[in-house]
């Protein structure tokens, strides 16, 4: 299986996701001590969980609906591969790898999101 968590707020309105298996585990609502522009001060915070073989495309899925602005990404893992998704975007790595890690956070940065919120788990 791989985990991973969504933040509602991340979806780009109009956006629709269908077609991946996905099983949310948790759900809550947290307060953001400094969003990036563009970010509401509270988000809804969705655990998931899917079969590994759902990873490729449950990223495209994410890819096309996420909204472009407001530094916003999906991250999970599969037991050997970490994924990091942007809107039109995904990055794919092998758990662990500091190199690759460095270039997903580069592009994070340039696309706006604040260095505190570069702290998905690979």
């Amino acid at each position: 299986m791989l985990t991973g968590v969504l933040i509602a707020e991340s979806l780009r309105v109009g956006g629709v996701f269908e077609g991946v298996p996905l099983e949310v585990t948790g759900m809550r609502r947290i307060e953001v001590p400094a969003p990036a522009g563009g970010q509401p001060g509270r988000w809804t915070l969705l655990d998931f969980r899917a079969p590994e073989d759902a990873a490729e495309p449950l990223a495209a899925a994410l890819a096309g609906c996420l909204a472009p602005t407001g530094g916003w990404y999906v991250n999970y893992s599969t037991g050997a591969e970490a994924f990091v998704v942007f809107a039109g975007r995904v990055f794919r790595y092998p758990r662990g790898d500091a190199a690759a890690r460095a270039e997903v956070e580069e592009y994070a940065r340039g696309v706006g999101v604040p260095e505190a919120q570069l702290d998905w788990v690979d």
